[in-house]
């Protein structure tokens, strides 16, 4: 920096002024501040985003969903996880996932990792240091073991590098290498009696029929609209546990007004409320998602479960 000196004449009296002038921005502070500036990339273009380098950031290949959206699927098969005397399948309850769409500055990503409690604050360190955010931490289930935590992820930015950080912090897991998606084969459940009783049809998905009921409303995360498949839609699963019975879980999304008339829906068909919380921290309308369990005749909890979606502002396309 430069020193300069000028005489000033106030009240009669001479004064000298010392002026320091302040040195250059590419100049002044630390070494590690100007290596920070020089090092930063810059945003990223949203259709320059070269997806089979990210794949390969993330260790797996994505799947490519409705609104532009690329799934990245970390199933928990590695867990053998009971709740209620059923032993949970990855495809039931632990399905950790990570989701980016491409946005202005390069992606928005979201995600649900389901980890043990040795695993939880570990992850959450790599997950800070990766620059990727917490915004819900809780549980699913009641009375599983061994105990799991389900961590909600949040990013915007450049996909590899969000890639690069949630691999480094699942390699703190014993999360299993991807595999081969396995083909959908028929399992012990009255699916055409489900969809009928419930009003929307599903899909097998790991031994696990799994059906996704979307808000009719537009989402948004901030200043992102934000698709269905991104985890804003109710989420409801069926594993068959033998005679025509089912386990079912999952969560309900809803608004503030639709969470109780939701609860009085499922009380009274005999389903057990396991968890209400958020999900995400900065979304409009604000979405409040609500956990579930019964194991009890699969077609008569599927009309429970339409009752409850019946107070709620879903779209369901006829089964």
């Amino acid at each position: 920096m430069s020193r300069f000196v000028r005489p000033v004449i106030v009240a009669g009296l001479l004064l000298t002024v010392i002026t320091v002038a302040a040195a250059p921005a590419h100049i002044g502070g630390s070494a590690r501040s100007r290596a920070a500036m020089l090092t930063t990339p810059p945003p990223v273009a949203p259709d320059s985003i070269d997806w089979k380098a990210v794949d390969g950031a993330m260790g797996r290949p994505a799947v490519v969903q409705p609104g532009d959206v690329h799934r990245f699927n970390f199933p928990r098969s590695d867990l053998h996880v009971t709740a209620g005397g059923v032993a949970i399948k990855p495809a039931f309850a632990l399905g950790a996932w990570l989701a980016m769409k491409p946005v202005p500055g390069g992606v928005i990503a979201m995600g649900d990792l389901v980890l043990t409690e040795r695993e939880l604050n570990p992850v959450i360190a790599a997950l800070q240091r990766g620059g990727i955010e917490q915004t819900a931490i809780h549980h699913h289930l009641m009375g599983e073991s061994p105990r799991v935590y389900y961590t909600h992820v949040h990013a915007h930015g450049d996909p590899m590098a969000i890639a690069r950080g949630l691999r480094a912090a699942l390699a703190l897991t014993a999360v299993p290498p991807a595999a081969p998606a396995a083909p959908a084969a028929a399992i012990e459940l009255d699916t055409v009696g489900v969809a009928k009783a419930l009003g929307t049809a599903g899909r097998i998905t790991g031994g696990v029929y799994q059906v996704s009921v979307p808000r009719a409303e537009t989402l948004k995360d901030g200043d992102f609209e934000i698709p269905p498949s991104m985890g804003l839609a109710t989420a409801i699963n069926f594993q068959p546990t033998g005679g025509g019975k089912a386990a079912i879980t999952g969560d309900f999304v809803m608004t503030a007004a639709e969470v109780n008339p939701v609860i009085r829906a499922l009380r009274d068909g005999g389903i057990e409320v396991t968890s209400l919380h958020n999900h995400l921290l900065d979304d409009s309308p604000r979405l409040f998602f609500m956990h579930f369990w019964a194991n009890q005749d699969a077609v008569t909890l599927a009309r429970t479960l339409r009752s409850a979606l019946d107070k709620m502002n879903v779209k369901r396309p006829t089964p």
